[in-house]
């Protein structure tokens, strides 16, 4: 199941990335896999980001894997639409396809793939991560 929390003013398409984020779990064979997508502010992002990994600025998405396999526990993916509005003028992408990137990165996350960990990991995770975004229909 695929929940959808838009904490902020900026209008979410709320069906376009559900679908994007079943499409990923389908091929991924992880269709059962809870997952939460909330936009927030810059500002929560940053407490977010400073809490759990020391960062005291905003980013564009955090993600949290389950920590247990209780049926009704969700993974979360956390993003800030004003970041990655930012990111999409370097990019030269849309600001929808842009999104589109940001939680296709959070949903690999959090089935469990790690570009931090080794150069192959890193490999392994652009190349899903490109895959998926390519087979995106606008």
């Amino acid at each position: 199941m695929v929940e959808i929390n838009n904490l902020t003013n900026f209008i979410v398409d709320k069906k376009f990335f559900v679908g994007v984020a079943k499409k990923v779990l389908k091929s991924e064979n992880r269709e059962k896999e809870n997952v939460s997508i909330a936009f927030v502010s810059p500002q929560e992002i940053q407490k977010l980001n400073k809490k759990y990994r020391k960062k005291d600025k905003p980013t564009d998405v955090l993600a949290f894997e389950r920590v247990s396999h209780f049926k009704e526990e969700y993974s979360e993916v956390i993003i800030c639409p004003s970041v990655v509005r930012e990111n999409a003028k370097s990019s030269k992408l849309s600001l929808k396809k842009e999104l589109s990137k940001i939680l296709l990165h959070g949903i690999l996350h959090v089935l469990g793939y790690d570009h931090e960990r080794s150069k192959k990991d890193e490999q392994i995770m652009e190349e899903k991560q490109e895959y998926y975004f390519s087979k995106i229909t606008y």
